[in-house]
């Protein structure tokens, strides 16, 4: 495999040539031009078609795409199109000589440099004039340049492999070549070997062509630098989208680089996740370990990991050390090595300021901010030493300095980080949403569309928080729809797993069950992804489970998710939620409050997120009134509307207001508790959570119940209490059935039936205890 040389770069120079000779007419000449350029130059509209594809790039170009390039054009000789000449010229090379007489009139094509002398003193100056010269530099003459003296430094195996390269290359046009020229036959590909041809007993010809019978065409069109640029694109795409490469496509990369037994090890420029500074990196080492990293091969990636130490320290690249520090520390922390992730990534950041890397350092600042976000525990020494300083004194040190390094996706990450941390301390939610339209104007101005999904994932969050679920819906279903193809599988996963969840909060267990499945399979090859999406898919069936009355389920699921790898503090947080349920389920209190307890210093100790904190004061009140002791929570049922209030957490402040009308019609404050409700009630049907809503209108049930039974007996306003409570119990049944809660169901039933006993209507009270009888008998059918 020679280093740049391929069958398909003498095409495009062949094409060149037959440009210059004067052969392509006007008509012709933008198109075969613009075909020339834009398999030459790089091309931006090109740029997403090639990742999208993950094919080997425009610079491959085959026999086939030449002739549909040139067929269609006819030639300045009559009668002849510009493929023909094209294909004449090709097997005019008919031996290896041929080959170099051709490359070696290569910078005739070309002006002659400015400091020669005018004279032509080697006598080609009328063969120059008689041609279109191209310019030294431009896209075509450098070309050119390019291919001529690349073969040239060619050892003289080299030029006979890519002869017989040429030979295999131009085979196809064989049958073209012979309705031209009828005496042609097929073995008249290279001249020398006309005497021998005729002669059966000669083996010359089976010893130096017997080889092309066992070469795939596929592969000779290939060079060390096409493959150099082919695993540099396909490591862009592992750092950027945070994927495996496709094992059908891994396999062509093996096919490509085992004919040559070549590796690409020469040093090139490859983009470090989102820095935007380069460094040299060896290419095939850097694909095992990317691949080795994602696939969770620990031993595998630790290895070629310190192969590339070794490589930095042997090429004399240890200004670039602080590059395999940088992946040291996230490999470590990806396999929850934390300790020592800190420790490498202290050293990538004082290595990256000895050598004034600004980029790295504001990277690596920027990922140790995050990791002490996600595990505040590890970060205790740091926070002593004030390495960090505050939360906010950290955001408005990156917001400054990647400003001033351009660093823009790093400033949109930090912006849209600030937003989550002033949603986290229940500040204004206007100074989040001033954050966030920071980071889509960088979005969209700088031209960054692998930082939309994390916008568009935090507006959706935001709008959740707000209580408004369908515009919190809409802006996940915007994202996958536009934007999935250019963001990070990590943040794909992270919206399919919401929407899923959103999708269960309103009963739709197999819609959101079959959007986990959809999930792209290539994905979830990268174990860290994996990881998530099993753990979101354990949440949603345990839910689900839940709401079914099916606890021993319950509690195999939550045994499983208990004892996987530690997910995200959001899944464990669901998780805690979800396992206090089911013990008040269970009538276990004491249980409840421990978990819920043992819940709350994980939080206190990690700073977490108001909301967290706050649902586990509503979570604790609730418990009281479940063990009938509602007053002792009162004050912190109070104390969670406060700050759910002043935070605008409207979905906690609707359970909240909720819980304490269920103090309030236990102590008899039936009409206050009714006002409360009705007043809540229609703002938080939009928040899209069917048990919130079910719980709401049990509340107002009750407290109608109360205001019921305080009235007269037999008085139209007991009258009136008693049809708002059957009408509040039937939506309240109608919300428990949309998530397919047994026990909400039977309870709302029980409660309807003994209205219409008070009612004096006995057949619809045995109908609804019919109805009730039904429930439970399917329940236990499915258990």
């Amino acid at each position: 495999m020679s280093r740049y040389s391929t069958p398909s770069k003498v095409g495009l120079v062949v094409l060149i040539d037959l440009y210059c000779d004067g052969l392509v007419p006007s008509s012709a000449t933008i198109p075969i031009l613009s075909f020339l350029v834009s398999h030459l130059l790089p091309a931006s509209s090109k740029s997403t078609q090639r990742e999208n594809n993950g094919t080997k790039g425009d610079s491959l170009v085959s026999i086939g795409q030449l002739q549909s390039a040139t067929i269609t054009h006819a030639s300045a000789i009559p009668g002849r199109t510009i493929w023909d000449l094209l294909l004449k010229q090709l097997w005019t090379m008919n031996s290896l000589d041929a080959l170099h007489v051709f490359m070696d009139g290569l910078p005739l094509l070309l002006e002659k440099p400015f400091q020669e002398d005018a004279s032509d003193d080697d006598g080609l100056g009328a063969q120059r004039t008689k041609r279109i010269l191209l310019s030294r530099n431009s896209p075509l003459g450098a070309f050119v340049r390019r291919v001529h003296l690349e073969f040239i430094r060619l050892q003289f195996s080299d030029a006979a492999f890519l002869w017989k390269d040429l030979i295999v290359y131009r085979a196809p046009t064989l049958a073209f070549w012979k309705r031209r020229n009828p005496a042609v036959s097929s073995q008249n590909f290279d001249a020398n070997l006309q005497g021998f041809v005729s002669d059966t007993n000669s083996e010359l010809p089976e010893i130096v062509y017997g080889d092309l019978v066992q070469k795939d065409s596929r592969n000779v069109n290939n060079s060390m630098d096409d493959l150099e640029k082919l695993y540099e694109h396909q490591i862009a795409m592992m750092q950027r989208l945070g994927n495996r490469v496709p094992q059908e496509l891994q396999k062509q990369l093996h096919a490509m680089v085992k004919p040559g037994n070549a590796i690409p090890a020469i040093s090139i420029y490859v983009r470090l996740v989102v820095v935007t500074a380069l460094a040299k990196f060896s290419t095939c080492l850097q694909y095992r370990f990317l691949d080795a990293w994602k696939s969770g091969d620990y031993p595998s990636s630790f290895d070629n990991l310190h192969r590339y130490f070794d490589y930095t320290m042997q090429k004399d690249n240890r200004v670039l050390y602080q590059y395999a520090l940088l992946n040291l520390a996230i490999l470590q922390a990806d396999f929850r090595c934390f300790s020592e992730a800190i420790i490498a990534m202290k050293e990538t950041i004082a290595a990256a300021r000895e050598n004034h890397d600004i980029p790295c350092l504001n990277y690596s600042l920027s990922w140790l901010y995050q990791f002490g976000r996600t595990h505040p525990e590890e970060m205790i020494e740091i926070q002593k030493k004030g390495v960090l300083g505050s939360e906010k004194e950290t955001i408005a040190f990156l917001k400054a300095r990647t400003k001033e390094s351009n660093m823009w996706t790093l400033l949109s990450t930090t912006l849209l980080s600030e937003a989550k941390l002033i949603l986290s301390n229940g500040e204004g939610v206007s100074q989040a949403f001033e954050s966030v339209v920071k980071a889509s104007h960088i979005n969209v101005t700088k031209s960054i569309p692998e930082a939309c999904g994390s916008h568009l994932l935090m507006q959706s969050m935001i709008y959740d928080r707000l209580g408004v679920g369908c515009q919190a819906r809409m802006y996940n279903e915007l994202f996958l729809l536009c934007y999935a193809s250019h963001t990070p599988s990590e943040d794909v996963i992270e919206s399919q797993c919401g929407s899923a969840h959103k999708l269960s909060r309103i009963g739709r267990y197999e819609e959101a069950l079959t959007q986990m499945e959809e999930i792209d399979q290539e994905s979830l090859r990268t174990l860290r992804h994996q990881q998530h999406w099993i753990t979101n898919l354990g949440i949603l069936k345990l839910r689900k489970h839940f709401h079914k009355d099916e606890l021993d389920e319950c509690e195999l699921i939550l045994a499983q998710l208990k004892g996987a790898p530690s997910g995200t503090p959001d899944s464990e947080f669901d998780v805690s939620v979800l396992e206090i349920h089911i013990r008040v389920r269970r009538r276990d209190y004491s249980g409840a409050l421990a978990v819920l307890e043992k819940t709350l210093v994980g939080l206190d100790r990690q700073e977490a997120d108001i909301f967290q904190r706050l649902k586990m004061m509503i979570l604790k009140a609730r418990i009281y009134d479940h063990a009938g002791i509602p007053q002792k929570g009162f004050s912190i049922a109070l104390r969670a509307a406060s700050l759910a209030h002043k935070a605008l957490l409207l979905p906690v402040l609707w359970e909240a207001v909720g819980t304490i009308c269920r103090i309030l019609v236990s102590v008899q404050e039936f009409d206050a508790a009714v006002k409360l409700l009705e007043g809540i009630l229609p703002q938080a049907m939009e928040c899209e959570d069917c048990d919130l809503a079910a719980y709401l209108f049990s509340c107002l049930a009750d407290g109608h119940m109360g205001c019921a039974a305080q009235a007269k007996e037999g008085s139209l306003p007991q009258k009136e209490r008693l049809t708002k409570t059957s009408e509040a119990l039937e939506r309240a049944f109608e919300e428990y059935s949309k998530i397919e809660d047994i026990r909400g169901q039977c309870e709302m039933l029980a409660k309807k039936a003994t209205i219409m006993h008070l009612n004096g209507d006995p057949v619809l009270a045995n109908d609804v205890a019919a109805q009730y009888l039904d429930i439970k008998k399917a329940a236990n059918v499915k258990q």
